[in-house]
């Protein structure tokens, strides 16, 4: 039953996303702000991982100081005892040149392998956060073509009320009037307006034909 319900529970998810979808595409702005959200919280979760490997990369040269500094230390031991006669010293401390020798070489891998793909995650960060805000400034162009676009249609309720109200009648005109955004908005808006100017010319003139 749990797992019936929770079917039921993805299946409508998954609906009201694609409605949510499909009208966005009809919304420039709505589908670019959309965008913009997603894009800051990926860019702020990628900025979290540079932060995290930029630390991992002062761990490891911590590491690599401290295996360089047992490596020196452990070599003059060594010297020390081999000169002292100390076989047996000499012994221990060859082994552990050996092992902070090869430490040393395995720290210093990693740490030039990390440095790369820190430079490299932080060249594509910065291309993530120039594409953000290239998005924005899109946005507000749109915004601006929005505000232009109802600009034109309180201005045509003035200006044209004879051709307004024919066109624009409610909350849904007025919405679907908004969504023609783009980068013919302004021409479209012209023509259309035009049109109906046209429209009305004619209008007239067969009415007055037949008054005559």
């Amino acid at each position: 039953m749990t797992t019936l319900w929770e079917r039921f529970k993805f299946a409508v998810a998954t609906d009201l996303d694609a409605v949510v979808a499909k009208k966005e595409e009809k919304n420039p702005l709505a589908l670019l702000n959309r965008y913009i959200t997603e894009a800051e919280n990926q860019t702020t979760a990628t900025g979290k991982w540079v932060e995290r490997q930029s630390q991992l990369n002062g761990k490891l040269e911590k590491e690599l100081a401290e295996a360089s500094a047992m490596l020196d230390k452990r070599q003059n031991q060594l010297e020390l005892a081999q000169a002292s006669g100390e076989s047996d010293l000499a012994d221990f401390a060859a082994m552990e040149v050996q092992a902070y020798s090869d430490r040393v070489k395995t720290l210093q891998q990693n740490l030039d392998e990390n440095i790369a793909e820190l430079t490299g995650l932080e060249h594509r960060y910065e291309e993530m956060k120039h594409k953000v805000k290239d998005m924005k400034v899109k946005q507000l162009q749109l915004m601006g073509k929005e505000n232009a676009t109802r600009a034109h249609h309180q201005m045509d309720k003035v200006l044209s009320p004879e051709l307004v109200a024919e066109r624009i009648g409610s909350f849904d005109d007025m919405a679907s009037y908004i969504t023609t955004l783009g980068a013919k908005v302004e021409e479209r808006h012209e023509r259309s307006a035009m049109e109906r100017r046209l429209e009305s010319l004619e209008k007239n003139s067969a009415n007055h034909k037949e008054i005559v």
